[in-house]
Parts: C-alpha cells; structure tokens; sequence
C-alpha cells in the first residue's frame, strides 16, 4: 500500500512547556524533512530515516508520523505496512490527526517497531535539588510518611509521583478526569476502593495501593511503574517498555529526577492475589 500523504506536508507544530525534550525532538524532525526533501542538503533517505528515528523514540508525534510514512513508501529503509501501520498508531494514540485518520485503514494487529523504539529510552537522573523533602508540604509529608510503610512503599517515590501529578494539590482535576493528589481516574479509584478521591488521606490510599499493585507487576522496575501509571499497564505491555509518547516520557524522566532509583523492593504475591484490571 502507498501512502499519498508526506512527511514534508506536516504543519509546523507548536511548542509545549515540558522541557528541552520537546525542542530536541523538532530540532531532530526539521533536519529530517531537510534530507528527505533536499531542502538545502542532498537527498539522503537513509539520514532522514535516522534522525526521525531518533525523534520519534523521544515520543515525538510529528516523527512517529513521518517515520511511519518512510516506511509505507520503502524510503531509505525496507517498506513495511506492518510497522508503518505502528508506528502512524503510536502517533495517533497522541492526538495527531493525520494518523488518526491513516489508522481507520491500516489496523494494526501485532507489534512491529523499528529496532531503534525498542531500545532503552530513558536515562536515569540523579536528584535535582527541588526534589529535597523539605520543599514538600508538611502535612501531605506526614500522611505519606504514615500511610506508605503499611503497603511497604518508600515514601520518597509516593512524594515524587504526588509532586509530579499534581503538585500537592488536593482538588486537581486533569482533562482525563484524574483526581485529586494523586491523580486518580474514577476507574482507578473504584478499582482499590477510594471513596472519596478529594480527601487527601482517601487518595494518598488509593494511590500507594496502586503503585504497590504496579511494583509488585513489572517486578520492582521504577522506570516502568511510572510510565504505567501515567499510560496505563496495557500500553508498557504494548511497547515491551516506556510508551514512545512525549507526555510518558517526560513524566518518567522527572519521577526519576526526583526519586533518583531505578529499581525499588515489591511483593510477588500483590498481583497473585489482585485481578489483573489492564488499562
């Protein structure tokens, strides 16, 4: 199957505040397109397909896009519909309306990435100094602090992720409908029986229960617990790893800038004696 929409058609996307990742990744995309088009370069299909390779394992939509149409058209790799059809889904899962609409064509029904998104995509950071315990609200400390050791939790990683989510906000609401400190989605809270996902304490619960039930999961794998809890376990299942999203990727590079661990103690017998709820 050709595909008769091009990379080089993509409007200039607009810039996010969420951190230098973002301005890599167009940095890398707009020297792409140059090599595909020959804007100023010779053609070079094969350094095209590198550096929007290299862009779209940053989570970058616009690339994962024009990525998937070099290999739909076989330019400067192998064509491949299979992984094309990935890899226009990944950037759909995104919001990028032109692969949405590819997608309703190509179904795609088994996983087939390019080697370099199967790679390992995040660098673990040391602590930046915000992340210091004594910048975290006293009070939501000391729940934590309470809270964390009875579902064996390090109260450090629980800070992080509320710091991370919410920003110590009690009655934050997402435009997903994540409430609450820890920014639990109502189906998360019915699923550990939160009652009340605006009580701080309520929350705090519900939120530890699940980082437990995550830990427990991907086996003590801090980098792979954030990026569940921020896309859901059936999308790390899906990607043997950290989702290519841009929005998954920031948030597991600042829980790990913040917790500074890439690995943390879990209980085998949590997912035993817990149903298997994939979102």
């Amino acid at each position: 199957m050709m595909w008769a929409a091009s990379a080089a058609e993509l409007p200039t996307p607009v810039a996010i505040d969420v951190s230098g990742v973002l301005s890599e990744s167009m940095t890398l995309t707009a020297e792409a397109r140059k090599y595909e088009n020959a804007e100023g370069v010779a053609r070079d299909y094969a350094r095209a397909v590198e550096l929007y390779c290299a862009a779209a394992k940053l989570g970058y939509a616009d690339a994962q896009y024009a990525l998937g149409w070099m290999y739909a058209n076989g330019r400067g790799v192998p064509r491949s519909d299979e992984i094309a059809a990935q890899l226009f889904q990944a950037a759909a899962e995104q919001g990028h309306s032109q692969a949405k609409e590819l997608t309703q064509f190509v179904p795609s029904q088994t996983l087939a990435l390019p080697a370099c998104l199967l790679e390992e995509r995040i660098v673990i950071e040391q602590p930046q100094e915000d992340a210091a315990p004594g910048n975290y609200p006293k009070a939501i400390a000391k729940l934590v602090d309470k809270i964390a050791p009875h579902y064996r939790i390090d109260p450090k990683l629980v800070m992080a992720v509320i710091s991370v989510e919410s920003g110590f906000n009690i009655k934050a609401i997402s435009p997903k409908n994540a409430q609450g400190l820890m920014q639990l989605t109502p189906e998360t809270a019915q699923r550990f029986r939160v009652k009340d996902a605006f009580d701080a304490e309520d929350n705090i619960k519900g939120g530890i229960a699940y980082l437990q039930w995550l830990l427990a999961y991907f086996k003590g794998n801090v980098p792979l617990v954030a990026a569940a809890y921020n896309a859901g376990e059936r999308a790390v299942e899906k990607y043997r790893g950290v989702p290519p999203y841009l929005e998954t990727i920031e948030y597991v590079k600042k829980i790990n800038s913040r917790y500074g661990k890439s690995r943390h103690a879990f209980q085998r017998s949590i997912t035993e004696a817990s149903p298997v709820v994939m979102r």
